[in-house]
């Protein structure tokens, strides 16, 4: 049978995949913000363990049509481990349609294009990117390992390869005074990888990271509903993009948004102008539905 082991996190599109841990934690683990693998050294499992998940799976999980590698950094394991576990899924798994994984920043600078398209046509055919910030300044304070230009560009290496990008971008991140700075320059950056989802979440500390440090210690800004739903606002209105779907339906939102860009990128801007102007009438999620 499958033992997790430690904390286990999927992307919230991934409600219905079955999780198999190629590798444990992750190999950056110093964003400030994130405490999801800092319970766990980062190690890649060996094959043989996953052979055997593998193989209950298809004995007890009947009609698997989508995998998701975890933990944090599954990419940044060598291509010839990859290429294995995909050969695994595909011969035991016969209704299997998408492997998908999370991709950071550092793992896709080691990949070349010519391994990720290796392994998307083995089947690892979808990544999430966490961009959180386009603003070089957040982004270091974030400890993300690099700036809005290398974003850029290693995420496009992944276009290149015809990768799936699921990419996400962190409201609240930079503070009220670097509120539009970062939700322009998230923009700019979106704009620039054109990826096929982008999401929003907020950022919130959780135990264990620096963040919440920060928190405890009231160097943090607190947030109203309405100002994350002005900096949103602020992002969506920038966005110049062909066929992306942006999605805000993390449990960390207080307003579910839904659309493809650009064809509801106006309706969408409108719903914020009207929050905005009415916040007494806006659907905001109550704060004890929110989460992380």
């Amino acid at each position: 049978m499958i033992e997790y082991q430690g904390s286990v996190f999927r992307p919230p599109s991934e409600a219905n995949s079955l999780i198999l841990q190629a590798t444990l934690g992750c190999s950056y683990n110093e964003c400030t913000f994130c405490g999801m693998y800092r319970d766990k050294r980062f190690r890649v499992r060996p094959i043989a363990e996953l052979r055997e998940e593998i193989a209950w799976a298809a004995q007890h999980l009947r009609g698997v049509r989508k995998v998701f590698l975890a933990d944090g950094d599954a990419l940044v394991a060598k291509a010839s481990f990859l290429h294995q576990v995909l050969e695994a899924l595909h011969g035991a798994l016969p209704n299997l349609q998408r492997v998908s994984c999370y991709a950071s920043p550092q793992a896709l600078a080691i990949r070349s294009v010519e391994e990720m398209r290796a392994l998307r046509e083995a089947g690892l055919t979808q990544y999430y990117l966490g961009i959180e910030s386009g603003c070089d300044a957040t982004l270091a304070y974030l400890q993300k390992g690099v700036d809005s230009a290398e974003m850029i560009r290693v995420a496009n290496k992944a276009q290149e390869a015809e990768i799936k990008l699921s990419t996400m971008i962190l409201l609240g991140a930079a503070g009220h005074a670097g509120s539009e700075r970062h939700a322009r320059e998230s923009a700019r950056v979106v704009n620039a990888i054109q990826p096929r989802f982008v999401s929003t979440l907020v950022m919130t500390p959780v135990e264990g990271t620096p963040l919440m440090e920060q928190y405890q210690a009231g160097q943090l800004d607190e947030w109203t509903p309405v100002e994350l739903a002005r900096e949103l606002r602020v992002f969506l209105a920038h966005l110049e993009l062909s066929g992306t779907v942006f999605r805000s339906n993390h449990a960390s939102n207080y307003l579910a948004l839904k659309g493809t860009l650009p064809k509801d990128q106006a309706a969408l801007v409108a719903v914020l102008d009207k929050v905005l102007a009415h916040p007494e009438r806006a659907p905001f999620v109550p704060e004890w539905l929110r989460a992380l």
